[in-house]
């Protein structure tokens, strides 16, 4: 079988090895067991349930427009680990 050699954080390492049900499970295993959720729902959409449930949004339509547009393209800020 192909493999691929991905790095990995050590606590997302250390997830991984508490998730073996057993000492010689590898972490393919682990992995391919794995059900991840769907894509996260934006706080646009959040809101928007929040209102047809409660008849109107805590917030305004100016800033749902500001959530919407940091949403598409999010800004990661820089590291002082790199």
């Amino acid at each position: 079988m192909t493999t691929k050699t991905v790095e990995l954080e050590l606590d997302a390492v250390a997830k991984l090895e508490a998730a073996r049900w057993s000492a010689g499970e590898s972490l393919s295993a682990v992995v391919r067991r794995a059900t991840f959720t769907g894509k996260p729902h934006l706080a646009r959409e959040l809101l928007e349930d929040f209102r047809q449930r409660a008849g109107h949004s805590p917030l305004s339509e100016d800033a749902l427009q500001r959530l919407h547009e940091a949403q598409e393209h999010p800004v990661r800020s820089p590291s002082h680990w790199d």
